[in-house]
């Protein structure tokens, strides 16, 4: 059992990533992560930022479930898991460092010139083709940097996607990748009796701060939500760069 400094910790790690993630739609091992990668060793730590990642996003399907857009989000989906079990053979088999700074890099980049550009026009491209290849991008760069999100949201981002349909199309694709690896992990046994306590401790953070972060999201208007995502996406891309 955890002394109490460490349990009030977890907790405010775990909560400050349900609400980002809640609010967002991802982000939660971008926000957690900052602080218990510094707390736990990464074999603790990546497999308890997914079961936490994948209870925030259960918890939003099921809170948005009637406006969720399953058929459209097969699409990413299908084509995200053919790109995990690269990038997890990628983590072994070489040096990922430069993939994921230089993907920060760009990550932070687009996000601060959509933030300060004066305005936005969607480009209205829904082919089979770009959605495919969208999926398939995040899953690889998921099992890279922990965001799958990432892709799929600056796609729907460049789109001029309004947040609910953001939402309904990109969270399935999460729920879906996060879900894959974290069943690949199992598999491999990397979840400890350890991981498993941790989890158990954090719920009541886990709940909270998906809660709040949901009722946040269903205020704010669609401006105020971009800007929300290209803030989160701007500070994740800062963290994959150091």
């Amino acid at each position: 059992m955890p002394d109490l400094g460490s349990f009030l910790l977890l907790s405010f790690a775990v909560f400050s990533g349900a609400f980002v993630s809640g609010l967002a739609g991802f982000a939660f091992s971008a926000v957690a992560g900052g602080i218990l990668l510094h707390v736990l060793e990464p074999i603790e730590a990546v497999p308890l930022m997914m079961s936490c990642s994948i209870g925030v996003q259960a918890t939003s399907l099921w809170a948005m479930r009637q406006s969720i857009r399953w058929r459209q989000s097969m699409i990413l989906v299908v084509s995200g898991l053919l790109g995990v079990p690269i990038a997890l053979w990628l983590l072994h088999a070489a040096d990922t460092r430069m993939f994921r700074e230089g993907f920060g890099l760009m990550v932070a980049c687009y996000a601060a010139y959509m933030l300060f550009r004066p305005g936005t026009r969607g480009v209205r491209d829904a082919r089979l083709g770009v959605g495919a290849l969208v999926g398939f991008g995040g899953g690889l760069v998921g099992g890279l940097t922990a965001m799958p999100g990432a892709l799929p949201t600056i796609w729907c981002d460049l789109r001029g996607v309004q947040k609910e349909e953001q939402r309904a199309l990109v969270q399935p694709f999460i729920a879906m990748m996060q879900t894959f690896a974290l069943a690949m992990m199992v598999i491999r046994q990397d979840l400890s009796s350890k991981v498993v306590l941790d989890l158990v401790l954090s719920l009541p953070a886990l709940l909270a701060g998906s809660a709040l972060g949901i009722f946040a999201f269903r205020r704010v208007n669609d401006v105020v939500f971009r800007r929300v995502i290209l803030s989160v996406l701007l500070v994740s891309g800062v963290l994959l760069l150091i």
